[in-house]
């Protein structure tokens, strides 16, 4: 575990500490007069179809293959692992040498290319440790979290199958939800994976299957609220729905206001930051804000030297941008109109920084 101390003005908020954070994905240590405050950050990544090069029976991966129409070779492979493995490097790195402590992640194959991105030098001395499980999803695509065992000890993990049926009676095979429990540093937590239908065939045509995933994930929500009254959780991951959509507003319930929030509901910071045009992920010259972390209510209102959420951040440098074009401040993505770019991902991360009194 790594601290370091430097002189902070701070402001109280909503139980909250307003102050020039020293962090992500770690745990410090702030000094602010004579208060001593312990920082730490959680986050989500979308690493855009990371994929092996191997064809494997059960998997619609064809075209991630040397033969396939990507040319999925090994040295594509390992640029797109080096390049994950810079991005995920680098996040708050300024602030944080020991850089992330809990990272969701989705689009990815299988555990195999999880064990290939944590073992590559650039994290290899993170000692991430791996949580996966297979999903029924039709692309063979899964979600997953990377944790540094020093700063979270794994209790339980549990996936939530999310069952969908198509207008022919045929089942739409999509992905789980991740339900991940354990201590982060002293307290209890809990981490939700999501990956929710795309918005493939149309937004109002697909609507049903995010939806779904909203209230399967709130219903998730409320058996762990109904064990633990006070329970710290937070939700992460590519909604394909916007902070504003019926889905993560009405099924998931949760809300983008602060005052009033009611005990037990769901906080979404990224609510504001849409509001203002910021976005994670764009198509067709419009920005989405589809990656998203919210918070439930007891991180809000946390108990005296206790953590509590302070702000939610897009990790947007100009090296995960499009430089030039057309599409000129876009994410620079791994393929663009079937041509290899070699890229990074089609989506920016997104954080949450946590603050506790000590």
């Amino acid at each position: 575990m790594y601290y370091f101390a430097s002189q902070l003005t701070i402001m109280r908020s909503y139980s909250r500490y307003f102050l020039f954070f020293s962090l992500i994905f770690l745990f410090n240590v702030a000094q602010a007069q004579d208060k001593q405050f312990k920082i730490g950050s959680i986050g989500f990544y979308n690493l855009e179809n990371l994929f092996d090069i191997n064809d494997d029976d059960d998997v619609r991966d064809t075209e991630f293959t040397p033969e396939g129409k990507n040319l999925w070779s090994q040295e594509r492979y390992e640029e797109k692992l080096a390049n994950m493995a810079f991005v995920i490097s680098q996040i708050g790195l300024d602030l944080c040498p020991s850089g992330l402590s809990v990272l969701g992640v989705c689009e990815i194959e299988n555990r195999s290319v999880l064990e290939d991105l944590v073992a590559h030098p650039l994290l290899a001395d993170r000692d991430y440790q791996i949580v996966h499980q297979n999903s029924p999803d039709e692309r063979g695509i899964d979600v997953a979290l990377l944790y540094q065992a020093s700063h979270f000890t794994l209790d339980e993990a549990r996936s939530l199958e999310l069952i969908l049926i198509k207008d022919d009676g045929e089942r739409n095979f999509t992905r789980d939800i991740l339900v991940v429990s354990g201590t982060f540093d002293d307290e209890r937590m809990h981490f939700m994976v999501n990956h929710w239908p795309s918005r493939s065939g149309g937004e109002k045509r697909s609507e049903g299957g995010r939806r779904a995933a909203a209230e399967l994930c709130r219903t998730a929500v409320d058996s762990i609220y109904k064990v633990e009254p006070e329970a710290k959780i937070i939700i992460m991951g590519d909604l394909n729905d916007n902070p504003n959509n019926k889905s993560v507003v009405k099924d998931l319930q949760s809300t983008g206001v602060l005052k009033g929030l009611k005990k037990q509901g769901l906080y979404n910071p990224m609510h504001g930051m849409f509001r203002q045009g910021n976005g994670t992920t764009a198509w067709r010259d419009s920005w989405s804000l589809f990656d998203q972390l919210i918070v439930s209510e007891p991180l809000i209102n946390a108990k005296s030297h206790s953590y509590t959420y302070h702000k939610a951040k897009i990790h947007n440098p100009a090296m995960l941008k499009q430089a030039n074009g057309k599409y000129k401040g876009y994410p620079f993505r791994t393929f663009a109109g079937g041509q290899y770019k070699g890229g990074y991902s089609d989506h920016f991360p997104v954080y949450v920084y946590l603050t506790k009194e000590l």
